[in-house]
């Protein structure tokens, strides 16, 4: 083979390999970037072994330590449905009841199973008690 049709076949190769290293990154951070549901929707869309982003408040007196770890109800931000959680794993210094959480799992015969190591706490804003005094 001549050395210019060698050259032109390493450079097809090479553009063909970087079209597939590119597709499959835009596939996987499109499918990682999943939006966190409530607990009304998740049960709503509940589908076996599916894999959810749980996002809600900790629901005041539901927290209840364990050897294995937590477990809390999550409640929407408008209050109307309320998801028990089992979650076994790190639990992070600002988790209380009453704080957002972001938790991913999935329904197992009406409750919420977290990933091991999945719970992120949301730290509340200094400006939500200044815009709920001002209201």
């Amino acid at each position: 083979m001549d050395p210019g049709r060698k050259r032109k076949l390493r450079l097809v190769l090479a553009l063909g390999a970087a079209l597939l290293l590119v597709t499959g990154l835009l596939y996987t951070s499109f499918n990682a970037s999943t939006e966190a549901k409530t607990p009304s929707q998740v049960l709503a869309a509940s589908e076996g072994g599916e894999s959810y982003k749980l996002t809600g408040r900790v629901v005041d007196g539901s927290v209840e330590r364990r050897q294995d770890g937590l477990a809390f109800e999550v409640r929407d931000r408008d209050g109307t449905t309320a998801v028990p959680v089992d979650y076994a794993g790190i639990v992070p210094d600002p988790f209380r009841e009453g704080r957002e959480v972001i938790l991913t799992g999935r329904i197992e015969s009406e409750t919420f199973v977290a990933e091991r190591d999945s719970l992120v706490t949301k730290c509340p804003s200094k400006f939500t008690n200044e815009a709920d005094a001002g209201s």
